[in-house]
């Protein structure tokens, strides 16, 4: 690990569900985690999303604000959009990876009388991955791993704001 550099605090299934700021009790008990849960290298991720194996279209990240976790039920939009977008968290260039336009209710009243946000994000939640690859050489004397870590950085920056205007209730 590199000085400077932080790394999402590995978290329990409860830890998790007791997370989410723009969830009812009943959609956290119904949060469906992935099968391999246990597995999750939370060392190795800047944010932690999943998506429902039982509801369609329901996924869910959690990000650290402050040094704690924030969950966010994330809904996925149903419309494709119609050119190739690029995600909003990672800025990956190549587009390798589908990229979808997920929308959140916001915390308390807000998300109750309907108001949302939204952000595109890598489908498969591969942004930690993504950023964590050496970039190609821009000129003579381009400075990879500086560059590598600037996009850890970004990355983290983008989701916890995400997590943080979800929470935001005033």
């Amino acid at each position: 690990m590199t000085i400077g550099m932080r790394t999402m605090t590995p978290l329990t299934e409860q830890q998790i569900r007791a997370s989410f700021v723009n969830a009812s009790r009943k959609e956290v008990s119904d949060a469906a985690f992935p099968t391999d849960f246990a597995q999750t290298r939370f060392e190795a991720l800047d944010y932690f999303g999943w998506h429902d194996r039982k509801l369609a279209r329901r996924s869910y990240i959690v990000a650290e604000v402050d040094g704690r976790p924030v969950g966010v039920v994330l809904r996925q939009a149903d419309a494709r959009p119609l050119t190739r977008p690029q995600c909003s968290w990672c800025s990956d260039v190549n587009l390798t990876n589908d990229v979808v336009f997920y929308s959140a209710k916001r915390a308390g009243a807000a998300g109750r009388n309907g108001d949302t946000i939204g952000t595109l994000i890598c489908a498969d939640f591969g942004c930690s991955a993504t950023v964590r690859k050496l970039p190609p050489m821009a000129y003579i004397g381009f400075d990879a791993e500086a560059a590598r870590i600037d996009r850890i950085r970004e990355l983290q920056l983008h989701a916890e704001a995400f997590a943080r205007e979800v929470a935001h209730t005033g």
